[in-house]
């Protein structure tokens, strides 16, 4: 197991995101793979460190991680504000396409874990059609309730016995952070993945913001409108208030072995 990258990171809101493009994502994430280390991902934007001011515990697991991307165009901002110029923003969606397409030329095996029911099924079908000799050992899309002892003790059986390099989980934050950090020692071996949203995104089920609104970034405004029931008291409450926050306390670029 390994547990920090060794990229360097920004301290946002006490959130340790790592200073990344999206090849050097890859490039850490294939290390990994090829070197038999284990650890997990976390893509990660405001709605994630928010979180995580009122909860310690998720941000232990953030700046636990082998990477924390910076999700979001704000995450980017706070990168660049503190110094980190190349930081560039390492997207969900985009950071699953990139590594499953490299998978496929490289023999990496994939578990998809996670989204409503089918959803995970579909997002394995469209991808292994996306990225001809993608190879993806199984799928579980788990019920939207607390699995009981037994349910997820199958479920680790099941994946330790596939062994797959990775492992995708899709239940949104906080729960699939929480779920890879309390899961990664139950496994042999495999890179964790928490990518929420891109299980409905890139199996077609869910709309992308245009990549106008995403570099902007508005992307949660686009989101707000299309689900709006869903996402109003996160956006509504959660952006104005990480405004506040991030003036108050400015991001800072973290010295080597910091945190």
């Amino acid at each position: 197991m390994t547990t920090g990258g060794g990229e360097r990171r920004v301290d946002v809101l006490g959130v340790h995101v790592s200073v990344l493009t999206m090849s050097s994502a890859l490039a850490s994430i294939g290390s990994a793979i090829e070197t038999g280390m284990s650890g997990y991902v976390c893509v990660t934007g405001v709605h994630g460190v928010m979180e995580s001011q009122r909860d310690a515990s998720l941000k232990r697991i953030h700046n636990h991680s082998l990477l924390t991307t910076p999700d979001g165009v704000p995450m980017v901002w706070c990168g660049r504000w503190a110094g980190a110029k190349e930081m560039e923003r390492v997207y969900g969606p985009d950071l699953m396409l990139a590594v499953l397409e490299r998978a496929a030329t490289e023999g990496w095996t994939s578990y998809f874990y996670g989204g409503g029911a089918g959803v995970a099924e579909a997002l394995a079908a469209t991808m292994i059609c996306r990225f001809p000799g993608l190879h993806v050992v199984g799928t579980h899309c788990p019920p939207f309730r607390p699995l009981t002892a037994e349910e997820d003790a199958a479920v680790v059986e099941e994946i330790r016995r596939l062994s797959p390099d990775l492992i995708w989980v899709g239940l949104s934050t906080p729960k699939q952070e929480r779920w890879m950090a309390e899961h990664l020692r139950r496994f042999d071996r495999g890179v964790l993945l928490g990518v929420g949203a891109a299980f409905d995104l890139n199996a077609g089920l869910l709309r992308q913001a245009p990549r106008l609104m995403q570099r902007l970034g508005l992307e949660w405004l686009f989101r707000l409108i299309v689900e709006p029931g869903r996402l109003w008291r996160r956006y509504l409450s959660n952006n104005p208030a990480f405004v506040l926050a991030i003036l108050r306390r400015r991001p800072r670029l973290l010295t080597p072995g910091e945190g």
